[in-house]
């Protein structure tokens, strides 16, 4: 990833000041589709969501069979909200359904990515470099995506101009590669006097002129994050964690000269016992970040899509510890004013144990790759010949999926 970097000092010095790892954004792409000026953030949930708990198929006859004890039904106490007559919603995310019900958020179910083992490891490194096999760690398919965009007209010449945004202590494989990124992440330290920046300033003017000018563009943005409580609250496993991650990260990207593009990770998925729990705790957690992006993006959020993908899903059935274990086919999110929502995309395989994978897993049937294609070409402008060759080799069956974006 071509990325400043970092001692630990200069990382202190920028999170304890507030302010943010300086850049020379792209106002916009130059070709993206409708003329908009597009954001698109991908959240990636490291551990393996369980997508039969997040958006339970209460309309197949199978399924509270399967599920038994923490099967969901749309009635009784803490009951899942109806999507339509046969899927429903965990009711811990109150805020997506609303989206849902606006017309802005969509469900992909039965979903994968072209990994068929359960490796956590594997699985990750598949889901975020894009390659059909695992070990591939040089590079993510979004940093990649970013490489291959059409220029704007006012794109910097500058080849380290920062164009995408990673947010958290890491950043996650999905945006590492040769396109600069912009890193952020909420501040374990205390804030500092108001009379620091520019004694700073004074002392690496003469001793690092790069990070001095690295460190006044960061504090000239006039501090992005002004007004949102940057001392960290949480870890991405937290909910509270992913909201505030999520809540800086849409101030960022809401800027005119800001990023468009991001990515964070949350962690916690891998519900191997009292997963009904954990889920409440997590979804929340999700949800409530969701949320914190549509009311910081303000009028930018028409032009938004988020992605919310998993390395895989779960079994379909319970297991003696009220979780699941590792399996195929899960549920992805789709939310923002830029998705054709208020539906749920799926082509249901079916819960009878001779349609289940290996006789235990939700199968997929939509290649999460068509997904990010789809949005890729109708949001951002995207060529779909190098969506194939560079983003995601060897997915020249995959076609992008179309209707994806209003």
């Amino acid at each position: 990833m071509t990325c400043e970097l970092m001692t630990p000092t200069r990382r202190a010095v920028l999170g304890v000041s507030g302010a943010l790892f300086a850049w020379a954004f792209i106002p916009r792409f130059a070709h993206a589709a409708g003329g908009r000026d597009p954001r698109f953030i991908t959240i990636i949930l490291r551990g393996a969501l369980d997508g039969l708990t997040a958006v339970p198929p209460v309309g197949d006859p199978d399924y509270e069979t399967l599920r038994q004890s923490i099967a969901m039904t749309t009635s009784g106490p803490n009951a899942a909200l109806p999507l339509d007559s046969f899927f429903a919603l965990h009711p811990s995310m109150p805020n997506f359904n609303r989206l849902y019900r606006a017309g802005q958020a969509a469900v992909v179910h039965a979903s994968a990515t072209p990994y068929r083992d359960r490796s956590h490891f594997d699985g990750q490194d598949v889901l975020e470099s894009g390659y059909e096999m695992p070990g591939r760690v040089e590079s993510g398919w979004l940093n990649r995506m970013l490489e291959g965009l059409p220029k704007g007209d006012k794109v910097s010449p500058d080849t380290s101009a920062i164009r995408g945004l990673s947010v958290g202590a890491n950043a996650p494989l999905v945006i590492r590669g040769k396109a600069p990124v912009l890193g952020w992440s909420p501040s374990n330290l205390q804030p500092v006097s108001d009379d620091l920046p520019p004694r700073l300033m004074d002392l690496y003017n003469y001793t690092d002129p790069l990070f001095a000018k690295i460190l006044a563009e960061g504090i000239s943005t006039g501090k992005i994050a002004a007004g949102l409580d940057v001392k960290a609250r949480g870890g991405p496993g937290d909910p509270n964690g992913m909201e505030q991650m999520a809540r800086g990260a849409a101030r960022l990207l809401a800027q005119d000269d800001g990023p468009r593009v991001a990515a964070l990770a949350f962690e916690g998925w891998d519900t191997h016992a009292g997963e009904v729990d954990r889920l409440n705790k997590l979804l929340v957690g999700l949800d409530n970040s969701l949320a914190a992006f549509q009311q910081e993006l303000g009028p930018t959020w028409k032009d938004t899509a988020i992605l919310v993908a998993t390395e895989f899903g779960r079994t379909a059935q319970v297991n003696g510890t009220q979780g699941t274990d590792h399996g195929t086919g899960t549920t992805a999110f789709l939310a923002g004013g830029a998705i054709k929502g208020g539906r749920v995309i799926a082509d249901w395989p079916g819960l009878k144990q001779a349609q289940l994978r290996d006789g235990r897993d939700l199968a997929a049937t939509t290649d999460l790759r068509a997904v990010v294609k789809g949005i890729a070409v109708d949001l951002l402008g995207a060529s779909p010949a190098i969506l194939t060759r560079d983003v995601f080799p060897g997915s020249d069956h995959v076609l992008p999926m179309k209707g994806l974006m209003v």
